[in-house]
């Protein structure tokens, strides 16, 4: 009886969803491009990424005092008048990525999707879109790239105050108020 219901249990179909997935923070990055002046543009990142896909779902939070620019004192001005890491730690990215066939995939196979996603930061909520790649690894992981920069204005989620007085102690003429982001995450079983 025992060797019926093991032989029944493998001919069942897999689920792409059976095991959950933990972020690599150690071989992910999220980066964003801030433009001063009109026309000096730099590349900052986050150090603290953690994130799970679990039944479909997927989830970053992203540890805003982790920010890194390259210059310690504008770390801890984003941090404090920007970010306001004191009342806002974390923001977090949500995904349904059900519909995605990653199951399917082979080790080098790719797919390309356009994937709804909801950002909370800063206390607030806004539905946006990336166009991802994802591809299996030869290690059973997943590549989760995005193919473009999603856009996010500082507006949306009530940043616009934290980039005058960054620009002001700054004593810039201008800081952009909607900046590029794009990531690269690593998911393991």
């Amino acid at each position: 009886m025992k060797k019926i219901v093991m032989l029944c249990m493998l001919c069942m179909p897999v689920c792409g969803w059976a095991a959950d997935w933990s972020l690599d923070g150690n071989q992910s990055t999220l980066n964003f491009v801030s433009v001063k002046k009109g026309a000096v543009g730099e590349v900052h990142h986050f150090n603290g990424l953690k994130g799970s896909i679990e039944d479909g779902h997927a989830k970053v939070s992203v540890d805003l005092s982790s920010v890194e620019t390259g210059v310690a004192i504008r770390n801890e001005r984003m941090q404090s008048m920007l970010f306001d890491v004191s009342h806002f730690a974390t923001a977090t990215i949500t995904a349904d990525i059900s519909t995605l066939r990653v199951a399917a995939l082979k080790p080098g196979e790719t797919l390309s999707a356009d994937l709804p996603l909801t950002l909370d930061l800063h206390g607030m909520r806004k539905d946006m879109h990336a166009d991802v790649t994802v591809v299996a690894l030869a290690d059973g992981s997943l590549l989760v790239s995005s193919r473009a920069p999603v856009i996010v204005k500082a507006a949306d989620f009530g940043l616009d105050a934290g980039i005058e007085a960054l620009r002001e102690v700054a004593k810039l003429p201008s800081i952009a108020t909607a900046v590029p982001v794009t990531f690269q995450l690593h998911f393991s079983r």
